[in-house]
């Protein structure tokens, strides 16, 4: 059940320093995106559901883009995504992103291989300039074992309350499971950098993941009577798990000829 955390203890504290981290991003006017990817049916909407359960929702959003129209799909690609961006004082979701490019379709044969190649040019760009400019981002990538995934997706056809969850890519995820694992790998190599690391959460178990993916935002981020609770702040190593990283090679304009 989404709110079987509802009385514990624990997902209460991180509840409470999640609340402190959302009012001193408004106090302050940063900018936070936490990007939630993975497999279908990793836990990525329910986890998120977790996290704004005692936000105020007047400043967070969660962004979960359907698929583009035929203007935007022959828009800059990046384009419908920057619009959604946070804005001062505001935290915002992406329940799937500009990452669908890099594994979903291109396994779905969605995009060619040449749009591919150029989002892995273009991404690891844009996330620099984002940052540069002041945003925060977290990149949640959830990850489930074949045998999980199967299951849950079985209970999307069969429970009535989460069928509308069922999509056609949802039936050809087991099929294609080795494709996603290797473009989703390719994905770790080429855009986990040393600012914008991806955060492998290990997802079979809903709890732990959402409690210390959490844990994970709170501790990486600077707000105003940060520990209060005495909770442990510090993610579980098992569960949350970095993926190794590159730095980007920087310039300065006058090296330019």
């Amino acid at each position: 059940m989404l709110f079987a955390l509802e009385n514990d203890k624990e997902f209460l504290d991180l509840q409470e320093e999640m609340v402190r981290l959302q009012k001193s991003i408004q106090r302050t006017s940063s900018r936070l995106l936490i990007i939630f990817e993975g497999r279908d049916a990793a836990g990525k909407g329910s986890t998120i559901m977790r996290f704004v359960r005692f936000l105020n929702p007047r400043y967070y959003r969660i962004v979960a883009l359907a698929k583009p129209t035929q203007q935007e799909s022959e828009q800059w690609f990046f384009q419908r995504y920057i619009k959604e961006l946070p804005n001062p004082g505001e935290i915002v979701f992406f329940d799937r992103s500009w990452y669908n490019r890099a594994v979903v379709e291109p396994v779905m044969e969605f995009c060619t291989q040449r749009q591919y190649r150029i989002f892995l040019e273009q991404v690891v760009l844009l996330e620099r300039m984002l940052e540069e400019d002041g945003m925060h981002i977290i990149k949640f990538w959830f990850s489930i074992d074949e045998n999980e995934q199967a299951k849950r997706i079985d209970e999307r056809k069969t429970n009535p309350l989460k069928q509308w969850k069922l999509s056609t890519v949802d039936a050809l995820a087991q099929a294609k499971w080795d494709e996603y694992t290797q473009y989703k790998e390719e994905m770790f190599k080429r855009t986990s950098t040393t600012d914008n690391p991806w955060l492998v959460i290990e997802g079979n178990d809903r709890d732990k993941a959402c409690l210390e993916s959490m844990r994970y935002v709170v501790n990486k981020m600077a707000y105003d009577e940060k520990g209060v609770t005495g909770q442990r702040l510090d993610p579980d190593p098992t569960i949350v798990r970095t993926q190794p990283a590159f730095k980007l090679p920087y310039f300065r304009f006058d090296d330019i000829n």
